[in-house]
């Protein structure tokens, strides 16, 4: 194995694991509303960012892609949808895990990738392999059990896995430096933030500087301790293949269904246990048919890529 490859796998596993311990930080501040939650996530990130671009010396290249932007408005048109995309994002997480659905965002995250090849079907028209069509179609299955035995849609689990998955393809067209691009999403919703923080101020509701210095600490932290997993995956994501970053990604929510079952003592039924094995007999098969093992197998038929 290369070089490159092993760091590539260490900073972009580095990144997962992050992601997969977010829950743990977010219940610290389950006495918090996640509305307020987000509103300190954004600001603080932003900061964050402006400060490590900063210390970078990178602020030419946000200055640079501001001006491309300004030259191609549909750009920065997309980077808005993207950054409201991925507050949306944010916002259901936070809110999922301080309510105890924990399990419920592990499924939004193992649908995710699946959810991501759809969009990539309809929007930019790829084409699937039979295997591929094959593992939808178990996932589906067992989005459907869960439908069916909740008496009520999966919203929270579909609702993570496809703002991810749009704010992944917003991503995709505009392809700007992680940094820079996360500066200015942030960017585009501080200000949202900052009048949503100031409001509750007035009502005198906010928790920020008025509930414990710990509170505090984790509500500014927050943003730090998002800008870490994604500084750490654009790192290691441009040294290694997709196929090893698709393998990588079910570290996230395999940590946080362990941790919703056995940190948080989360119900999680046989129902549940039914419509987990569909979906990850679905993302079995989808990452194997990425592999070069299963594409150059002599059984596999010519016009399996249509």
């Amino acid at each position: 194995m290369k070089e490159s490859t092993k760091v590539g796998i260490m900073y972009t596993g580095s990144a997962y694991l992050v992601w997969g311990l977010f829950p743990i930080y977010w219940k610290w501040l389950e006495h918090v509303a996640a509305d307020e939650i987000l509103a300190n996530r954004i600001f603080w990130s932003f900061v964050s960012m402006v400060l490590f671009l900063l210390f970078t010396r990178k602020i030419g290249r946000l200055k640079a892609t501001l001006q491309a932007m300004r030259r191609k408005p549909k750009q920065a048109v997309i980077l808005i949808v993207a950054s409201l995309l991925v507050s949306l994002n944010w916002f259901l997480f936070i809110w999922a895990v301080n309510h105890d659905r924990i399990i419920e965002t592990s499924l939004g995250y193992y649908i995710n990738p699946l959810m991501t090849v759809l969009l990539g079907v309809f929007i930019l028209k790829e084409s699937l392999s039979k295997a591929q069509i094959f593992s939808f179609m178990l996932a589906m299955g067992g989005v459907l059990v869960l439908t069916v035995s909740y008496g009520q849609f999966p919203w929270i689990s579909l609702g993570l896995a496809v703002t991810f998955a749009l704010y992944g393809l917003a991503k995709k067209m505009i392809q700007v430096d992680a940094a820079v691009g996360l500066t200015l999403e942030t960017a585009v919703v501080t200000p949202i933030a900052l009048v949503f923080l100031v409001f509750t101020y007035v009502n005198g509701d906010v928790s920020l500087f008025s509930y414990s210095v710990s509170t505090d600490l984790l509500l500014i932290i927050g943003g730090t301790v998002t800008a870490i997993p994604l500084l750490l995956f654009a790192q290691g994501a441009q040294k290694i293949p997709l196929y090893m970053i698709g393998f990588l990604q079910y570290v996230t929510p395999t940590m946080t269904l362990l941790l919703g079952i056995f940190v948080y003592n989360e119900p999680f039924t046989s129902v549940q246990l039914t419509a987990f094995s569909f979906i990850w007999t679905a993302l079995l098969l989808f990452s194997l048919s990425q592999t070069k093992w299963y594409q150059q197998k002599p059984f596999m038929l010519k016009n399996d890529h249509h």
